[in-house]
């Protein structure tokens, strides 16, 4: 169960987030959390006093930065981030909380629409980004339960508890794993469609048991197996993308 403290932040911050919109101060709902869920995916690495630079957000909406910066302001003004000009943005609790909510929700739809609904983990990114703003946390729960209350989505990436926690791990990618060792591939970082098929088409989905025959700076590339399959090579920046542990 969430406990009464989240809840009462969580229904703060969207109740403030309603207000805006109504004053027409703030965009729509979805583009509030779509800005939230970024900068909480973006600073989840970070340290706790370290900042998001609008550049950073700008490009991952593919936005302007003035575009950003004058969201970011608003959400400033909502209590749900600290700005800080010149410098970047992090979440507040309350902020961070809400974003780790809608991830929740993205990352359990995706995973509804692959075994439920039967669609190919590379169609499912695109219709979560959509629902995840206008299901209910009700429906979200029978799902969740439907699901045997998973920890991972289809791409192997975590997704938060009831709480709205995120618990961390600790991976390698294929350019950093050891050589000619047995890892498992846990999660694939990038959705786009063209590159899940690729992952798809070479067998090397989460779960996949692998190994790193070469890496060849040079050629700026890493051959990899798994079984008996024919050896597969990707660029480096492919390799970066897939996140093992042994």
């Amino acid at each position: 169960m969430i406990s009464q403290n989240i809840i009462f932040a969580l229904s703060k911050s969207q109740a403030l987030v309603r207000r805006f919109a109504r004053m027409h101060l703030m965009p729509p709902t979805s583009t509030v959390e779509n800005y939230l869920k970024t900068i909480y995916q973006i600073q989840w690495g970070f340290r706790a006093d370290e900042l998001v630079s609008m550049g950073q957000l700008a490009a991952k909406l593919g936005v302007v930065p003035g575009t950003a910066t004058t969201m970011v302001k608003a959400l400033s003004d909502s209590g749900l981030v600290v700005y800080e000009p010149y410098s970047g943005v992090r979440l507040t609790e309350a902020g961070e909380k809400l974003a780790a909510m809608v991830l929740r929700r993205h990352r359990i739809i995706e995973l509804f629409l692959v075994r439920v609904m039967g669609m190919n983990w590379s169609e499912v990114h695109d219709e979560a980004e959509k629902l995840e703003h206008v299901v209910s946390e009700t429906l979200i729960t029978r799902m969740d339960e439907m699901l045997g209350r998973p920890q991972v989505d289809p791409h192997g990436d975590p997704i938060p508890d009831s709480e709205g926690t995120l618990k961390r791990e600790e991976y390698h990618t294929l350019l950093d794993c050891p050589i000619d060792t047995p890892v498992v591939i846990l999660r694939v970082t990038d959705q786009d469609v063209a590159f899940l098929k690729f992952i798809e088409e070479s067998k090397l989905m989460p779960g996949q048991t692998i190994k790193v025959e070469t890496r060849d700076i040079a050629a700026e590339s890493v051959s990899v197996r798994s079984g008996a399959q024919r050896p597969v090579t990707m660029g480096m920046l492919a390799a970066s993308k897939i996140l093992v542990q042994s």
